[in-house]
């Protein structure tokens, strides 16, 4: 495998045995890549409704819950070619993890909840883009590939978001208090292979 891809806004790379196993186990990272993507639709209409007053919330995260909800019929249709049952699938501590990172109080917790939903946008676009490169199956390799512009937009705007805010500098450094978290999330004794999900365990973390 070549190098892992690299997006500045992660602490650690993705891992080469992550890779294989979802490789291995493409069905079930395609079951959990639909239910990413409309939880992605879900977490930016959540914000909407937290924070109605935020007229420009509306404006920005609105296309991209339409965008989120559009993937998921993407990944619905490809499943439903394959005969594949989109079904419930026992969720990894990644997102537990970064949810337990938000702070509770304002502003402070609108600003965790843009960096979260960013670093979660940011993992699928590193993951994705190792299953544009790596994938055996062309059908998958196609559809993650066309994902990946979309992918990055949306971790971008999640940035602009709470730097047009909170200021480049406070936002830069609690993104990097949260990647650590979310680099943490996916650290610790591989999976059960069967267990692959687009968020489960494994990282680099280096020497």
């Amino acid at each position: 495998m070549s190098a892992p891809a690299r997006v500045k806004w992660l602490a650690a790379p993705s891992s080469a045995t992550w890779l294989a196993q979802a490789i291995a186990h493409s069905d079930l990272v395609l079951i959990d890549h639909a239910h990413c993507e409309r939880k992605a639709a879900g977490v930016a209409l959540q914000l909407m409704f937290r924070y109605p007053s935020d007229g420009q919330l509306g404006e920005v995260l609105s296309p991209l819950a339409r965008e989120e909800l559009e993937h998921f019929e993407q990944v619905l249709q490809l499943l439903q070619r394959r005969g594949i049952a989109l079904r419930p699938l026992p969720a990894p501590g990644y997102g537990a993890a970064l949810s337990a990172a938000v702070r509770k109080g304002e502003p402070e917790r609108m600003l965790d909840s843009f960096l979260v939903a960013g670093l979660i946008e940011a993992r699928s676009h590193e993951r994705m883009a190792l299953l544009a490169a790596h994938s055996p199956d062309a059908e998958l390799r196609a559809l993650y590939g066309e994902l990946l512009a979309s992918e990055a937009r949306h971790f971008g705007l999640y940035w602009l978001l709470g730097e047009g805010r909170y200021g480049r500098e406070a936002t830069s450094t609690r993104q990097e208090q949260l990647a650590a978290v979310e680099r943490t999330a996916l650290d610790g004794p591989r999976a059960d292979p069967a267990q692959v999900r687009m968020h489960s365990v494994g990282v680099e973390l280096g020497p």
